[in-house]
């Protein structure tokens, strides 16, 4: 089908305005400047990815890629601007597998986990993150645990071999117990897989709180903008001695402590501060 002279000359204008027209919506636009720099940050990563991968590749399957993976990753805080401050970094226990269980509010939180990640500590993320292009194969390659959600009789299996793998190879693990990404400015309830986990290990659980990011970051507004996120590391709790039967209440006492952590530092004015006040409160701010 040939275009008609009059759509190759629509063509080729729009191509000659597009330098001028994407610095004018940058500049006049705050949800287009919030979509490009989500395009960008998406992108972004996927073309670490494509740099990590052979690399990782070299080793193969390996927790150790990780750190490669982690080096490549850090300085994307500095080209949005976004000031991440870490503290109680020496509650990590020194020589020994746990679990680390963290809030999770968007795709941003790997910012503050690449900042504070624990050498041998992988990720455990849904199943879907694997077909994510570039991104799904250098995650495989660091040894990130993929899990089914939908399928629990998987997850139940995959979780009874991390629990081996956790006492056998001096492993670490990430999971992120609301079990999706929360706009509320709160926490979700917690699932139990974590903490049936690390009592199934006998191995300490590590709470991480990460500060709300309402105050640069704003999906429901479309807005992004520098800002500070402060990431506190909790003592360990330790789960020697616990059953199946002490779970949920553990995951109680967990997410309560983090719970009030969070509302502590997003309200100190050292993250989120400053909207969660006009929103009318940390529970009631949207994001």
């Amino acid at each position: 089908m040939e275009l008609w002279p009059g759509v190759w000359t629509a063509l080729l204008l729009l191509l000659l305005l597009l330098p001028l027209l994407l610095p004018a919506l940058w500049f006049c636009s705050p949800s287009a400047k919030y979509f490009f720099k989500m395009a960008f940050y998406n992108g972004w990563i996927l073309f670490l990815a494509v740099l990590a991968i052979p690399v990782c590749a070299v080793r193969g399957r390996n927790v150790e890629n990780m750190k490669i993976l982690r080096l490549m990753l850090l300085h994307i805080k500095y080209l949005y601007g976004i000031r991440v401050e870490v503290r109680g970094a020496h509650h990590f226990p020194p020589s020994q597998p746990y679990v680390v269980v963290s809030n999770h509010q968007s795709s941003l939180d790997l910012l503050g986990m690449m900042e504070v990640l624990p050498g041998r500590c992988v990720p455990i993320a849904k199943r879907e993150l694997l077909w994510a292009g570039s991104a799904g194969l250098a995650c495989w390659l660091a040894g990130v645990i993929f899990i089914d959600r939908k399928r629990t009789g998987d997850a139940i299996s995959v979780m009874s071999e991390v629990a081996q793998t956790l006492l056998t190879q001096d492993v670490r693990v990430w999971v992120f117990p609301e079990g999706t990404r929360n706009h509320n400015g709160s926490m979700l309830p917690f699932k139990r897989g974590a903490f049936h986990l690390a009592v199934q290990a006998q191995v300490p659980i590590v709470p991480i709180v990460m500060s709300s990011y309402q105050d640069f970051y704003c999906k429901k507004e479309r807005r992004f903008t520098s800002g500070r996120c402060q990431v506190r590391v909790l003592p360990p709790v330790p789960t020697e001695g616990l059953t199946p039967d002490d779970v949920p209440a553990l995951a109680d006492r967990v997410r309560h402590s983090m719970l009030t952590v969070f509302r502590e530092i997003s309200t100190d004015g050292r993250g989120g501060g400053d909207y969660l006040k006009k929103s009318g409160g940390v529970g009631e701010a949207r994001l």
